[in-house]
């Protein structure tokens, strides 16, 4: 029997590089790394959906960079790819258990995003659909009602810190993808690695 009801993922850290196209738009990793920074600040106070382009904008404006910035993210929001191992770990997971995302972004890039990641998802709720931002609570809820299942059965794939708790809350266990080695804020995963490659194992403990 698998160990949980369904696996659910943040998508633009869990799953996607998204790194990588951020460092690139800014010049730098140094500087994408603190418009990164800025963002998820602005992002996890933010609360209530205002457009994802203006919050990436304003954070790119209070590290110095210019309004072209975010432009040039969202024109080159296709180049964004999954983690190598991600397509045979959804592979694997998707054969026996519903797959869902739960996402800090617009409707329209979320959805793009998700299909750079595979077609095995059941539902993807943005923070636009949702009409909040995570760690608030609405996401996730939004999240669990879509799969049908009930928070202790629905193992949460977090990609940030603040996924840890935000998920955790509703009394989801949560596996901690933390590729980049980040230090835990205000809670602990059940499961932290550095890549997804054991989460089948793990889900699916028998496989």
């Amino acid at each position: 029997m698998p160990a949980y009801d369904a696996v659910a993922f943040d998508l633009l850290t869990a799953l996607i590089d998204s790194w990588t196209l951020w460092n690139s738009v800014a010049g730098s990793p140094e500087t994408g790394m603190r418009w990164r920074q800025r963002y998820l600040e602005i992002t996890y106070g933010c609360g209530a959906y205002r457009p994802y382009q203006k919050l990436v904008q304003e954070a790119g404006a209070d590290v110095g960079l210019p309004a072209s910035c975010a432009e040039s993210l969202e024109a080159r929001w296709g180049e964004l790819t999954p983690w190598p191992e991600v397509p045979a770990v959804l592979r694997r997971l998707a054969a026996r258990l519903p797959l869902g995302i739960a996402t800090n972004c617009s409707e329209r890039l979320g959805q793009m995003a998700a299909a750079r990641a595979g077609s095995a998802f059941k539902v993807v709720i943005t923070a636009e659909r949702a009409g909040y931002y995570k760690p608030r609570p609405e996401p996730y809820r939004a999240l669990l009602e879509a799969l049908g299942t009930r928070p202790e059965r629905t193992l949460f794939v977090a990609g940030s810190a603040s996924d840890v708790p935000g998920a955790g809350a509703l009394g989801m266990p949560v596996f901690w993808h933390n590729r980049m080695g980040l230090p835990p804020r205000d809670a602990r995963p059940e499961f932290c690695e550095p890549t997804l490659a054991r989460l089948p194992r793990i889900a699916l403990p028998e496989v």
